[in-house]
């Protein structure tokens, strides 16, 4: 624990640089938030969720805007005001003589960063390759894998349109197959959300993508299950992790996949344009690069890094928001969100009118939510939300999802979901 109290104060600047009345930093306040990290720290990850006195530190350690309440994480998080300090140092720096401090000192940090990424990944350093967002990861195993004409692949229709479209421009140029699985959600039964991928499976399959947390509505699905049951067939595992890293607590290893990709900018709250790709060791010979380099056939995971000139200032402010998260810890800030998902999701499905779109077994979902009231449209759902109430939300209509979703992040208080579901019961009743 005095590691983590270290750690903590000496990154994160006790919460207190993004707090004007406490800028004089004097040792009573001090004194205070030691204390209540303490306190934090001693508590189950459970017990810890429903700290409302320290999770409204965190809440200082950012700067959103308090006119609005931004219930739209899920498309990407605002970053804590460290890593955004952090960003604007190195920026400055780059600027006094961009090829020098990008090339010969900042290009010289990335090894120590693979390093903490790798730690909080829970794999080989030689299986992390930084990039710039979940597209882009996947986009590297997509376009990367030797696939030939009549090979199937298996995704579902709730997957990322990105992705999707990845995977078309593949079937279109190469011939590949696409074989579908359609999910009827929400869906809390890990056998019955197997059966339809295994079903879908062939002798023909090469690879299935699994979507770990479908982003329309949160669903969690059994990532690793569906992996041992693809690799039974020869199937290689891609998953798709952009709304579970540092997220929900777990390890790559946990999922036995083949291959991952998330975005560092949306749960981690790394700067702007951040991402992780991942590739188990034995596989990066096969992998041919997104961006070639002289040696595509390299065993290096290095060579998925071959991007041209990339910005160096969001890159270093990953390790910033590293430390941040850690002084969390995932399983905390996992059980957090949880707990605001289910503070308001909770409460909406006894109003009149209102239709819960996403499981709320913890197995099965943590902060994303989607709700529905029936005889509204999406779009008019969120545009009252917006307009007359100042909550930010994201309308979803795809496929046999629609809905608007909601996603609080760590600095999202029980007074902000108080009022949203104020706004629902007030719109149920129009």
């Amino acid at each position: 624990m005095q590691s983590l109290r270290r750690d903590f104060f000496k990154y994160l600047g006790v919460f207190l640089t993004a707090a004007p009345f406490f800028s004089f930093f004097d040792a009573k306040a001090k004194e205070t938030v030691e204390g209540a990290y303490s306190k934090f720290m001693g508590a189950t990850p459970e017990e810890s969720a429903t700290d409302e006195d320290f999770w409204a530190w965190v809440q200082q350690s950012y700067t959103v805007n308090p006119n609005i309440i931004n219930l739209n994480n899920g498309g990407v998080s605002p970053q804590p005001k460290v890593v955004q300090d952090a960003f604007d140092t190195f920026n400055r720096m780059c600027n006094e003589g961009p090829s020098y401090y990008m090339w010969r000192i900042l290009d010289q940090g990335r090894e120590m960063l693979r390093k903490r990424l790798s730690d909080l990944a829970g794999c080989s350093i030689e299986e992390i390759s930084i990039c710039r967002n979940t597209t882009e990861a996947l986009d590297t195993v997509i376009f990367g894998l030797n696939l030939l004409k009549g090979d199937e692949i298996v995704l579902t229709k709730q997957d990322y349109p990105n992705v999707i479209n990845a995977w078309k421009q593949r079937e279109k140029r190469d011939g590949i197959v696409i074989k579908w699985v359609n999910l009827n959600l929400p869906l809390d039964n890990d056998d019955e959300i197997v059966k339809q991928f295994k079903n879908a499976f062939t002798p023909k399959t090469k690879a299935v993508n699994i979507t770990h947390m479908i982003n329309w509505s949160g669903q969690i699905l059994p990532a690793r299950k569906i992996a041992d049951e693809s690799h039974k067939m020869g199937i290689e595992a891609i998953v798709d992790a952009a709304h579970t890293f540092a997220h929900i607590d777990y390890r790559i290893d946990d999922l036995n996949c083949d291959y991952l990709g998330t975005s560092l900018h949306k749960w981690l709250c790394a700067p702007f344009g951040t991402g992780m790709l991942y590739v188990r060791k034995n596989n990066i010979k096969n992998i041919w690069p997104l961006y070639p380099n002289d040696k595509p056939e390299s065993e290096d995971i290095r060579k998925f890094e071959s991007l041209g000139t990339r910005s160096f200032p969001a890159e270093h402010g990953i390790g910033y928001a590293i430390n941040f998260h850690n002084a969390i810890t995932t399983k905390r800030k996992e059980e957090r969100l949880r707990y605001l998902k289910n503070y308001w999701a909770s409460q909406a499905i006894k109003i009149d009118r209102v239709k819960l779109q996403t499981s709320l077994e913890p197995n099965y979902s943590c902060a994303l939510a989607i709700f529905s009231i029936d005889g509204m449209k999406p779009g008019d759902i969120e545009s009252t939300l917006l307009n007359k109430y100042k909550i930010h939300t994201t309308p979803i209509d795809w496929e046999n999802i629609k809905g608007v979703r909601v996603t609080p992040h760590v600095y999202t208080s029980t007074k902000d979901l108080d009022i949203l579901v104020e706004a629902i019961t007030e719109m149920s009743k129009s």
